[in-house]
């Protein structure tokens, strides 16, 4: 799973084609280091390409989609945000919405 920043995201988010799933999160955040190994499976298990960044570290980008709550998850398709998932979750629960937006 890579890590993007203020600085990179443009780049490694926007930019890219295909499905990335973004991973706002924070070090003090318990449900968001609960989520991070779900994720690292997810994509070896979805085709898209999951990366993280820290709110904390990053905060023009967590400005800039509205980032209030911890773990939020967005999910970007060719460069356009098409979801947000906002908390921790079951892996199965976090399959089933990702499946519905990517078919």
């Amino acid at each position: 799973m890579k890590t993007v920043t203020d600085a990179t995201f443009a780049e490694e988010v926007l930019s890219a084609e295909g499905t990335v799933l973004v991973d706002f999160w924070a070090q003090w955040c318990p449900p968001c280091h609960m989520i991070l190994p779900v994720l690292a499976e997810i994509e070896t298990e979805r085709p898209i390409t999951v990366v993280k960044i820290n709110s904390d570290e990053n905060p023009a980008t967590a400005r800039d989609y509205q980032v209030m709550s911890l773990p939020t998850l967005l999910l970007f398709r060719d460069g356009e945000a098409v979801a947000r998932l906002v908390g921790a979750r079951p892996k199965m629960r976090l399959l089933e919405e990702l499946d519905r937006v990517l078919v």
